[in-house]
């Protein structure tokens, strides 16, 4: 059963609009699944057929249409699911296209922009830049939860931190969420931790990287290994620095000689 997506741009606004080009997918057997009005009051759908060519008559037959204007008809991507659940497309590098852009108060969109990789299999790199306290850690760890995945922290700052130097049980499997600090591990002196990543990474299964420029600093890693680049602010315009973050970890590090603040696993 194929699935599209069908977003249009309305022409001519008169009642029952809507339910004409519903009559219409109906009686070439397409199925409406979701509906939703997205960005710039373009209309999105979500459909399902049995027969793919009847996608390509209702796509003749709507351009003959006065009062709606096909922008996009096509396989589903990631993105247009979103749109359609949540009413909007969620904003992409125009350069940069691995790179999203979220603010603090689409925290929403974003767990579910990750729930929905998550759910993949196989190898993903994800980076998430963002400044401290707007929600980096959290936001991974719901979208774990959603995805219904076990998330496991390599290491970390969130409680205190973490630095893991080996797994147990079912801790090293492909189907974990496995997070790390790019600051801590780029940081860690400890090579049984660094082993411990480089194993990680060689594993076909989801990783995200806190502070992905951090983390490629000094190491076999490039943010060109990155499927995907996750940009998390406050406000639109907060730039992403990392002098008051390199800091605050040096603050941290200084409970280490003491023998508290540091979690060794």
């Amino acid at each position: 059963m194929g699935e599209w997506y069908l977003e249009y741009e309305i022409q001519v606004n008169r009642p029952g609009l809507l339910g004409d080009i519903s009559s219409l997918l109906g009686m070439l057997r397409v199925n409406i699944v979701t509906i939703n009005g997205v960005d710039g009051g373009h209309r999105g759908m979500l459909l399902r057929t049995d027969n793919d060519d009847q996608i390509a008559r209702f796509e003749q037959i709507a351009e003959t249409m006065e009062t709606i204007h096909v922008i996009k008809i096509r396989e589903p991507k990631l993105r247009d699911i979103l749109a359609v659940r949540h009413g909007r497309y969620i904003q992409r590098d125009a350069d940069e296209r691995k790179t999203f852009r979220f603010l603090r108060n689409d925290l929403g969109i974003l767990v579910d922009f990750m729930a929905e990789i998550f759910k993949q299999e196989g190898h993903k790199l994800i980076g998430v830049r963002g400044m401290p306290r707007v929600g980096k850690t959290e936001s991974v760890v719901a979208a774990s939860v959603c995805a219904n995945k076990k998330w496991i922290f390599l290491s970390s700052t969130m409680i205190k931190q973490t630095l893991r130097k080996n797994l147990a049980g079912d801790e090293f499997s492909k189907d974990n969420i496995f997070i790390l600090d790019g600051i801590v591990t780029r940081k860690a002196e400890d090579e049984r931790h660094m082993q411990l990543v480089r194993e990680m990474m060689r594993m076909p299964s989801i990783k995200v990287v806190e502070h992905p420029d951090m983390f490629v600093q000094h190491s076999e890693y490039s943010i060109e290994d990155f499927d995907y680049i996750i940009e998390l602010r406050t406000e639109p315009d907060q730039e992403i620095t990392y002098e008051m973050m390199e800091k605050n970890h040096m603050m941290s590090d200084h409970g280490i000689t003491d023998g508290s603040g540091l979690f060794n696993f």
